[in-house]
């Protein structure tokens, strides 16, 4: 058996750099903003109303993502470098215990007699590579290589913000036709924004593009419904009264 046939590698946990904060962030953003964007309009509010609401939205739940993107990805590469640390440790330390729990996983793996001698010796005769495939096939830690926690933070906060502007821009944009057809503009901007944003995420999913490019328009027009409903029903109880 070839060294090169038992080349391990951990599974890229972003999926393509920072496509999955890219993707999520956008997401995110073109739904919660056009969901206040819709209430808002739901309601009759004027439109400096409907800006205000939608920018301030924007940006407070874009910064929350963020931050939550940062604090997520900096515990878990605290605790996967922490679990690599006790694995080094064990390993100067007991190291026939963690050769027997390599063995262990190739015999799951159908290995045995000059073959399970030959894939154990070649994980265990390299440390880094020795840890690696504890990490990922003992504790099933999937690490991620790409980028630090503060850039996904950033990424998916400018993500976020990003699309989340799709909605509120025709509100801004002064020309006399769209201004009178400002709120149908709003609400083509964001289908075409859902259905790129999900098509899209076939890079991180095993969907078909045009499947996921449905389902997240379908998600959004739901989330965008139940928002202009509410408003319409909360303007009409205040009329009433």
């Amino acid at each position: 058996m070839k060294e090169e046939h038992l080349h391990f590698q951990h599974e890229d946990a972003s999926s393509g750099g920072y496509l999955r904060d890219v993707i999520y962030g956008a997401n995110d953003g073109i739904v919660t903003t056009f969901a206040v964007v819709a209430g808002a309009a739901g309601g009759g509010l004027p439109v400096t109303v409907i800006l205000i609401l939608g920018f301030a939205n924007m940006l407070a739940d874009g910064l929350a993502m963020g931050l939550g993107n940062f604090l997520g990805s900096k515990s878990e590469r605290q605790y996967a470098n922490h679990q690599r640390s006790i694995e080094n440790w064990e390993i100067e330390k007991f190291a026939p215990v963690e050769v027997a729990e390599v063995e262990q996983v190739f015999k799951r793996w159908g290995f045995a007699g000059q073959d399970l001698q030959r894939a154990t010796a070649i994980i265990t005769a390299d440390k880094k590579r020795w840890i690696d495939f504890m990490m990922l096939h003992e504790l099933h830690i999937i690490e991620d290589p790409i980028g630090s926690p503060a850039k996904h933070g950033i990424v998916t906060f400018v993500s976020f913000v990003l699309a989340g502007l799709l909605p509120l821009l025709p509100f801004v944009l002064p020309t006399a036709f769209i201004t009178s057809h400002v709120f149908g503009f709003s609400i083509a901007a964001t289908g075409l924004a859902l259905f790129t944003i999900g098509a899209l995420r076939m890079r991180v999913t095993t969907t078909h593009w045009l499947i996921s490019g449905l389902e997240m328009l379908l998600v959004g027009s739901i989330a965008a419904g139940a928002a202009y409903f509410i408003g319409d029903v909360i303007e009409r109880i205040i009329n009433f009264f």
